[in-house]
């Protein structure tokens, strides 16, 4: 298989991570399936040594991936809080009235569409997942079940489905064709429209060794540079850009089309693609020292697990996120190190995690069993969950986070 790039069609040569082969990261199973064959796929990120635009091959649709997904927004209350910031401010900022049409691709659950619903605004949620979506039609968000892409974008616009503002979080990474995806946002952006992204920063992926963000459903991992490149290539200006903490550092960035000329480009768009040139990101050889720093991470990790087991420790982890998927496939840990872990989503409790087949409980199975160690999967949310589970210091159990590198808590 000739592996080419999604965005440029140059072919991929050069491995940016290798973590060996792995199961879908949102693939949960039922008690049926762990006694059953498990599809495995290779994990290994590639760099376009061309546009150096960082991705992996596609090994399943998205029809298969995303078709019916576990993930619902709505069950983190930090990402809550910052969709209620982002919908007040960009009201503010860009003086959208009740006249406005707020069209969201990827829109999940309605967490955020249902901000500007009860402000009045006419919206249109875009959702692939009809389990998710059919959650947001049920509180009133209209929703489109079906892949955004320039067929999509054409079908709404034939129904004078126009957006004032296009939003788009955590998406951009969840789409092999890239260049449809974005010739969709232009096809449906009014003339002085805006277009609002969020993705998680290469940048900070890099710097803060996230390995575990790559799984089979992000197919894309997304420099500002590499960005830039993508919009201007099909006529959308990107004029301004804010980096975010959210996801363990992520980018938002705002574009319009090249012809509209009532956007300034905000210094920050320049200063930070500089910061990037500075940093390495059009240098083939920047890309190719991560994979080792990947490796030595794992050695840590598997170090601390086997140091606790071997000293009697309980283990168990908060969470059953894909990054978390991701990470105990690469290292090989399974039941022998983590008894179980625990989600706040209904949606995947009583499921095994893909691959180490743990178990996953509601989090009150954590005083029953009091363990010495909590690991917490999603890391990016540590500040939420240590302050849900404060109550594990009754019995000295500690909190433990693995990424950038192993870390424990008092």
């Amino acid at each position: 298989m000739i592996n080419r790039c999604r965005f440029c069609d140059k072919q991929l040569k050069y491995i940016f991570a290798d973590l060996g082969v792995s199961p879908l990261a949102n693939a949960y199973l039922t008690t049926e399936q762990i006694n059953q064959m498990e599809p495995f796929f290779p994990l290994q990120a590639y760099v376009c040594e061309h546009c150096f635009l960082v991705q992996l091959p596609v090994f399943q649709s998205s029809e298969e991936i995303f078709g019916e997904y576990a993930y619902f927004s709505s069950y983190s209350d930090s990402w809550l809080q910052h969709a209620k910031k982002y919908t007040e401010s960009m009201i503010e900022r860009f003086g959208l009235g009740i006249q406005s049409q707020v069209i969201e691709i990827a829109s999940n659950d309605g967490y955020l569409l249902r901000n500007f619903l009860e402000k009045g605004f006419p919206v249109l949620g875009i959702e692939p997942a009809r389990n998710v979506a059919e959650a947001a039609i049920d509180i009133g968000i209209p929703t489109v079940v079906k892949f955004f892409g320039v067929q999509t974008a054409q079908e709404l616009a034939l129904e004078g489905k126009y957006a004032d503002l296009l939003i788009g979080n955590n998406v951009l990474a969840h789409v092999p064709d890239v260049n449809d995806f974005v010739k969709g946002m232009k096809a449906i952006l009014k003339s002085q429209g805006i277009i609002t992204m969020e993705f998680p920063h290469l940048m900070r992926l890099i710097d803060e060794n996230q390995f575990d963000t790559i799984y089979h459903e992000h197919f894309s991992y997304f420099s500002f540079t590499a960005v830039n490149r993508i919009f201007t290539h099909h006529d959308l200006r990107i004029f301004d850009v804010e980096e975010l903490p959210t996801h363990g550092g992520s980018l938002r960035i705002y574009a319009c089309h090249s012809k509209d000329h009532s956007k300034v480009t905000n210094e920050r768009v320049n200063n930070l693609l500089k910061r990037e040139e500075v940093d390495g990101f059009e240098n083939l050889k920047f890309y190719l020292t991560f994979n080792e720093k990947v490796k030595a991470t794992k050695r840590s990790i598997l170090n601390f697990m086997n140091k606790s087991k071997n000293e009697g420790k309980s283990i168990v982890g908060y969470g059953a996120p894909a990054k978390g998927n991701t990470l105990l496939n690469y290292c090989g840990i399974k039941k022998d190190y983590i008894d179980y872990t625990v989600d706040r989503s209904p949606y995947k409790q009583g499921y095994f995690l893909p691959g180490t087949h743990i178990p996953i409980y509601h989090p009150h199975k954590i005083r029953e069993t009091q363990p010495d160690f909590l690991i917490i999967l999603p890391w990016n949310l540590k500040e939420e969950i240590m302050q849900q589970m404060a109550d594990i210091r009754e019995w000295n159990g500690r909190f433990v986070t693995l990424i950038p590198e192993v870390k424990i808590y008092p």
